[in-house]
Order: structure tokens, then C-alpha cells, then sequence
């Protein structure tokens, strides 16, 4: 086998990609890169929460506005979870008018 043949056998190929994977590691040690992870990583929590403690895996109505019905409760019962854990810690007292 002559060298020209062995070379272009042996030659690995760059992935039409590689360009936007270029970008993405040079953006990977910035302070805004650093800050869109956090905010991802708290996002995730989130779905991870709404999917395993609230049973949302599955939706359980049909069709888009069932759907968007049954993910606007769970996203409400999310955030008064929430509400009340920070009423709570910060020492406010609910008081309940008659």
C-alpha cells in the first residue's frame, strides 16, 4: 500500500459539529457560563421534584390544555410549597383574618 493510500485511510474526520463544540469550551470557564449552569442545575431540581414527589412522570388530562391544566397546578402547589417554607424561616406570622 502506497503512503498516500495509508494516509487517507488512517485520516479521522471532523465532525460537522466540532465548530459549535469549539465555541462551547471556550465559553466553559466563563463567569456567565458558570452562572447559566447554577440556573440550569436549580431548573432541573425543580422538573426532578415536579416528576418524583408530585407525580408528574405522566400527565394524567388529554390534549394541550389538559396538559398545560394539570402542569399550572403542579407549578402552583410547587410554589406555595415554597411560599410557605420562606414565611416560615423568616420568622412571619400568618395571621388569619375572620
Amino acid at each position: 500500500m502506497s503512503d498516500g493510500a495509508h494516509l487517507a485511510m488512517c485520516r479521522i474526520s471532523r465532525s460537522i459539529h466540532e465548530h459549535a463544540r469549539d465555541v462551547a469550551r471556550a465559553l466553559a470557564g466563563t463567569p456567565a457560563f458558570e452562572r447559566s449552569r447554577q440556573d440550569r442545575k436549580r431548573i432541573e431540581m425543580l422538573f426532578a421534584h415536579l416528576k418524583r414527589i408530585l407525580k408528574m412522570g405522566r400527565l394524567r388530562l388529554r390534549g394541550p390544555c389538559g396538559a398545560q391544566d394539570e402542569f399550572l397546578l403542579a407549578a402552583t402547589a410547587q410554589n406555595l410549597r415554597k411560599l410557605a417554607k420562606l414565611v416560615t424561616s423568616s420568622g412571619l406570622q400568618m395571621t388569619q383574618i375572620v
